[in-house]
């Protein structure tokens, strides 16, 4: 059996998507489904049975799970709210939780396969390597997610059996209608061009101009094949950017939208104030530590990537599966 924490959110289906497609569907899928439509991405995976997260940890805390035949945990869930200000939440349920889980894995000589987040770099003026000297948060979800992968640093040198964490950059595609704002501007976009015929892009910000900021946009489907290749390589431990390498611009995914949909034109916007000092005007995913592990895959070009987005969101409303429009 594999775990799969998150597993109907926005990354984690998708992984349980890329599962099925290599055959694995012994799957426990552990979420909170809330009243934001989640279990909509949840239809069409095939796995073996879903346990509420709160239900989950009490089997932890009870050692209820000791006995079963656990292949793998991949621990995609977490609050991803970088404008959430809960401090006692977001210890709890980043912090505490994966601490948890990790040790149950390590426990059973599980490999432990986490997401992180390329939020940890802050503003990125220390550059983006894996490493403690280009890291400082900006928000409380940064901090939560940079907390976890110290402590991985300290004790990986002791573990007995695969550990990764997974710093994604600006990730996108299928499954994350149930965000909301949190969605990615891939998804803003179009919903935007689609009720008002124009997308509203931030004016100049970080010395950047208008709609110039940039980041490293990875797609989904890439984003699940990096995690596939550690569970298909459980010797491989660290912790390891997930991007493309490539920084693009906003303006540049908002034309990607736009040609995609033939239709639409850009509007910028004055940038909030409330995000002038924990807003990242530019990532982009120094790979050389990914590429030594040894993955060698390729990653789709936003144009690309952005056009199979676009043929979800306007053939299946933004699912992998579902009725064709």
């Amino acid at each position: 059996m594999i775990i799969v924490t998150g597993g109907a959110g926005f990354i984690g289906s998708n992984l349980v998507a890329g599962l099925n497609e290599v055959g694995i569907d012994d799957i426990l899928i552990v979420d909170n489904l809330g009243s934001v439509g989640k279990f909509k991405n949840l239809r069409g995976l095939k796995f073996l049975d879903f346990m509420e997260k709160s239900e989950f940890r009490a089997c932890l805390e009870k050692g209820a799970l000791a006995g079963k035949k656990v292949e793998a945990v991949f621990h995609q869930g977490a609050c991803s709210d970088t404008l959430n200000s809960d401090g006692n939440y977001m210890m709890d349920n980043n912090y505490r939780y994966s601490m948890d889980l990790l040790h149950f894995a390590l426990s059973g000589g599980i490999p432990f396969v986490y997401a992180s987040s390329a939020s940890v770099y802050g503003s990125g003026t220390r550059g983006f390597r894996e490493e403690p000297a280009c890291e400082f948060p900006l928000n409380l979800y940064a901090f939560t997610k940079k907390l976890f992968d110290d402590y991985i640093r300290r004790i990986l040198p002791q573990c007995g059996s695969q550990v990764v964490g997974l710093r994604y950059f600006n990730v996108f595609g299928p499954q994350e209608v149930h965000k909301g704002r949190m969605a990615s501007m891939a998804f803003h976009a179009f919903r935007q061009i689609r009720e008002t015929g124009k997308v509203k892009l931030f004016e100049g910000s970080g010395g950047f101009g208008p709609g110039g900021q940039k980041r490293d946009f990875l797609f989904v489907g890439d984003a699940v094949k990096v995690n596939l290749f550690f569970l298909e390589n459980p010797d491989k431990s660290g912790i390891f950017n997930c991007g493309t390498g490539i920084a693009r611009t906003f303006r540049s995914l908002a034309e990607a939208v736009i040609s995609s949909m033939k239709q639409g034109e850009i509007e910028y916007i004055p940038f909030p104030e409330d995000l002038a000092k924990q807003y990242q005007n530019y990532t982009q995913a120094d790979l050389a530590n990914l590429r030594r592990a040894g993955y060698q895959g390729e990653f789709l070009s936003l144009e690309k990537a952005v056009g199979l987005y676009v043929e979800a969101l306007s053939r299946r409303d933004g699912y992998l599966f579902g009725e064709e429009s």
